[in-house]
């Protein structure tokens, strides 16, 4: 069962533990220095950040390949009385959007991309993003460079710093641990970056 298959099969079933009525901590905290502009959702899943940003007079796109992600993003977003933009799609096939974006916020999709689609997804910030536009990644790192499948899942950190250094300064990064109901705890990080001139 491959990512689209596992993810589609969880907002089926209703375990999408990832649902809260609003986004991390970081992302309130973060959104709170900043000036209402154009913000992008990547793998916006139903919806929490878009809405909780455009609640606060953001102009947001929210993008996520499930369609039941974007059914329920839509339908949260109308009930909640703000209007952001979601569009079915992957988030290395973004082609359709123009920017400048003044916010990129990733939380919890990028970790899932192969190496190949880690080079799309940043050609498309590198697109996308504003000069000085700031860019907020939650991921799960990758413990080992072990080759089964279910390691190869996250994040290989230092391919992912080392890709992002063109075209990115890193301002901000703090580890820590996730655990997800019984689920042993894994390796995560917040990464804070800002987009250079280029």
């Amino acid at each position: 069962m491959n990512h689209y298959q596992r993810t589609l099969a969880r907002y089926q079933s209703g375990q999408t533990p990832w649902d809260h009525p609003e986004p991390p901590p970081e992302v309130m905290a973060f959104a709170a220095t900043l000036p209402p502009g154009r913000a992008l959702d990547l793998g916006c899943g139903p919806g929490r950040a878009s809405i909780y940003l455009a609640r606060r007079g953001w102009q947001v796109d929210g993008v996520d390949f499930i369609p039941d992600a974007i059914e329920l993003a839509r339908s949260r977003a109308k009930a909640a009385g703000v209007s952001p933009n979601f569009y079915l799609a992957p988030v290395t096939a973004l082609d359709f959007l123009t920017g400048p974006y003044d916010f990129a916020l990733d939380v919890g999709c990028l970790h899932n991309l192969s190496d190949d689609d880690l080079r799309r997804y940043h050609q498309h910030l590198l697109r996308l993003l504003k000069p000085d536009g700031a860019y907020l990644l939650f991921a799960h790192l990758r413990e080992t460079d072990s080759s089964s499948l279910e390691d190869r899942r996250w994040l290989d950190e230092r391919a992912f710093r080392r890709l992002f250094q063109r075209g990115f300064t890193l301002e901000r990064l703090e580890y820590g641990v996730t655990q997800v109901g019984d689920n042993p705890p894994w390796k995560s990080a917040w990464f804070w970056y800002q987009k250079t001139h280029s």
